[in-house]
């Protein structure tokens, strides 16, 4: 029977992040401005870069996208994260580090057409390049892919294309806000796999609102017929900006979102069904076909410490030890550029204490920490400083200690982000996250 302690209520409950946005302020902005004119720090360096439209709205969506904006508007948008390029290649915390991992993000990268993407890409290349990344990735979404424009793509330079399946019944995707169905899926794929891309992964999200045993057991069977080199299967949530979070608190509705337990049921079942087609998991979030051939260098990067250089609406990056956003309002943050001002809109400096947790929350979610990493990088054992938060959870079943190393039991890995808000600073504890 469903509580209120294992409903899925609104607010945030996936943790990308330390200390909580909700705690980042436009009173910081000076010191993300110094970090930026500074020469940079001994860390690998990344570039996001954030395409804010798409075709519809899903219901769940909580990302700053744009679902009414014509041809020209799109120009703008383009040119100013162009101009946004420019003026980040010129920052002295560029230094001389090249790009180790590129991130497309949205929003839906792919609603732009072919030659608005290579237009794009000529242009950032003007003043960047990104030809030694390790990983460059690239978000689509099905209905909005041709079979050039997936070469396009391979041309410039993506090596990690992900698909957002997310579901594979045509009336949850329909229901849920989707804009594609599964008959688009079935018709990209091919045109995916013949490209040659280094990694192909596709997304899947459990609990969404219609789901059934059934009909989450025939989604992940498709997944898997369709052999890709990586799945990321995320719970749903409800952060407060959602529609139907919206509906929720204005109309005092039930949640539509299955509870916990029966995402994390439902998880399980992906993953072991994923296990037994030979893939191997990689996080609480991910399964691989062939981990030594499948990196995640966005991902692993940015777990380790290292500096993200944000551009586009709205957008989270982080350097030299100060995090910060884009101004998240269309004009805002096109006519700052186009003054020719970096659309900075609030940021955070962080301690050297609060770099420490912001790494051990996010590895953990690989499953596992050593303990000697955080000695040598810190100068912190932190199994004796966490020692009652890690008997705690280990006396819950939910992760093993042994010979200086954290290892997440099943259970444990499919609650991890429940699990992380124990290691927050007191003045974190009970803040709103977002």
């Amino acid at each position: 029977m469903t509580t209120e302690t294992t409903k899925t209520e609104v607010g945030s409950y996936f943790v990308s992040n330390y200390p909580p946005f909700s705690q980042w302020s436009a009173d910081q902005l000076d010191e993300v401005r110094s970090a930026m004119q500074s020469p940079p720090a001994d860390a690998p360096l990344g570039l996001y870069l954030h395409i804010p439209f798409c075709r519809k709205r899903c219901k769940f969506c909580y990302f700053k996208v744009f679902i009414d904006k014509n041809s020209s508007e799109v120009e703008r948008y383009v040119s100013a994260l162009s101009q946004e390029i420019e003026l980040v290649s010129k920052l002295p915390v560029m230094g001389n580090r090249p790009f180790r991992f590129v991130y497309f993000g949205g929003g839906t990268p792919s609603f732009l057409s072919g030659k608005q993407l290579t237009r794009l890409v000529d242009r950032l290349r003007a003043n960047i390049n990104w030809d030694h990344a390790e990983e460059v990735t690239f978000e689509c979404e099905p209905g909005t892919l041709s079979e050039p424009k997936v070469h396009t793509l391979r041309e410039l330079g993506v090596t990690r294309l992900s698909l957002g399946v997310e579901h594979f019944d045509d009336e949850i995707l329909r229901d849920n806000g989707r804009a594609h169905e599964s008959m688009e899926i079935d018709r990209a794929w091919p045109w995916i796999q013949a490209a040659g891309f280094s990694n192909t992964n596709i997304d899947l999200i459990a609990g969404m609102v219609g789901d059934t045993d059934e009909k989450w057991q025939t989604t992940v069977k498709r997944a898997i017929d369709l052999d890709p080199d990586s799945v990321t299967i995320y719970q749903m949530e409800l952060p407060f900006n959602t529609v139907y979070s919206q509906d929720i608190l204005g109309n005092q509705i039930d949640t539509p979102v299955a509870d916990w337990p029966t995402k994390r049921r439902w998880v399980d079942y992906a993953f072991d069904q994923f296990h037994a087609a030979g893939f191997s998991p990689s996080s609480a979030y991910t399964m691989v076909k062939n981990p030594t051939a499948v990196n995640f260098s966005y991902r692993d990067n940015l777990w380790r410490g290292s500096d993200l250089l944000a551009t586009g609406i709205a957008s989270f990056g982080h350097v030299s030890g100060v995090h910060y956003q884009n101004l998240p309002e269309w004009e805002d943050y096109c006519g700052t550029l186009e003054g020719g001002q970096l659309p900075l809109g609030r940021a955070l400096q962080i301690t050297p204490h609060q770099a420490l947790v912001r790494e051990m929350i996010l590895q953990l979610k690989r499953g596992y920490l050593d303990a000697d990493y955080f000695q040598k990088k810190f100068g912190c054992d932190i199994l004796t400083q966490w020692g009652d938060v890690w008997q705690e959870h280990q006396d819950a079943g939910y992760l093993m200690l042994s010979d200086r190393r954290v290892e997440l039991t099943r259970t444990g890995l499919l609650r991890v982000d429940a699990l992380l808000p124990a290691f927050f600073e007191p003045q974190f504890q009970d803040v709103r996250y977002t």
